[in-house]
């Protein structure tokens, strides 16, 4: 991509906003109900990405996504903190690829938390790929007018001699 004086680049303190700082392990554990818990923070970003193909104009959905994050994992620290760091450990040191099959016992009593101080469910499988009906109150993107060209090539007048086909047609069997 080409940079021109015309394009506006965002300023360092547009950028910055607060990191959620935890580990790969503690993000996994965490993913279902996060995911859960930010739906529509994820959904308005994404659907601000997809519809305006320009990062710079979703910074504060992207900015809003990290907010829910943050307060999402401090919420889990004030109530389920413990029964969140065992369920983390475990899948940091069971396998090498943050698998849950071994941690489900963790996962079980973690969930239970959950339920019992935010009556919030696990989702159950296959709800992320659900399609799911985003509500929003973004303006939709103006839509691309329609380019109309001229005819480039006129066609015959009507009048035009149509000799037959030299070595016939190529319909001969409607001959």
């Amino acid at each position: 991509m080409v940079i021109t004086s015309e394009v506006h680049l965002p300023t360092e303190e547009e950028l910055t906003v607060p990191e959620v700082n935890i580990s790969s392990a503690a993000l996994r554990a965490g993913a279902f109900h996060l995911g859960k818990d930010c739906l529509n923070e994820n959904n308005e970003f994404m659907l601000c990405r997809e519809e305006l193909d320009d990062p710079r104009k979703c910074l504060a959905e992207g900015k809003a996504v990290t907010n829910c994050a943050r307060s999402f994992f401090q919420k889990v620290k004030k109530s389920c903190h413990e029964e969140f760091v065992q369920y983390a450990n475990c899948l940091d040191k069971s396998s090498g690829n943050f698998s849950f099959d071994m941690c489900r016992k963790t996962q079980g009593v973690f969930d239970k938390c959950m339920k019992d101080n935010f009556d919030m469910d696990r989702p159950e499988y296959g709800y992320f790929a659900r399609a799911q009906v985003h509500h929003t109150n973004r303006p939709a993107p103006p839509k691309p007018e329609k380019k109309i060209y001229a005819d480039a090539t006129p066609g015959l007048p009507e009048d035009y001699p149509k000799p037959p086909a030299k070595y016939g047609s190529r319909f001969h069997w409607l001959e």
